[in-house]
């Protein structure tokens, strides 16, 4: 019961940070002949190596269900970059000065930033065709970042991204 808790608050926990994704797609592209895939030998996601394990088994969990099979002679390959930044704040405190006489007016104004910058996570996701070595589909994520996770809430959270990701795959 007490793990049931624990796992119901961590979706809660999640489900207030939301993972942005925006799509490109080749519109010329037929996606039934994408059946089989497998990930670039050389794949280099900028994760560390057990959040990379982590977001491979959810890809590989996420494709399976789709009807795809993993291959060693693959219709497409993925290729999968991530990069952390942090963002400026969106909160401002505006302070202004400003004086007018005998028709005469100015004015200075400016933002301070409120809070501090929050680290966010991008995680580019590849699909690029076998025999063509074209880029036919692409998924771009966003998410905020949070470095003192436990492992449970950094799967968690990985398979949310692929979710999301994943969800418009292949496009209608």
């Amino acid at each position: 019961m007490k793990r049931v808790i624990s796992l119901l608050f961590v979706l809660v926990l999640f489900s207030c940070g939301v993972v942005r994704v925006e799509y490109d797609y080749e519109k010329n592209t037929d996606f039934s002949n994408y059946s089989t895939y497998n990930y670039f030998s050389d794949l280099e996601t900028g994760l560390s190596q057990l959040d990379t394990k982590r977001l491979l088994h959810a890809l590989d969990i996420a494709l399976q269900g789709k009807g795809m099979l993993f291959s060693e002679e693959p219709d497409f390959y993925i290729n999968i970059e991530s990069d952390k930044y942090y963002a400026v704040s969106n909160n401002t405190v505006g302070l202004g000065v400003g004086g007018t006489g005998n028709s005469v007016g100015g004015g200075i104004s400016v933002g301070i930033p409120v809070g501090k910058a929050k680290q966010r996570r991008e995680i580019i996701f590849n699909f690029v065709d076998n025999k063509k070595d074209v880029l036919f589909w692409e998924a771009v994520s966003v998410d905020v970042y949070k470095e003192n996770q436990t492992p449970e809430q950094r799967e968690l959270h990985l398979q949310a991204i692929v979710n999301k990701v994943l969800s418009k795959y292949p496009p209608k």
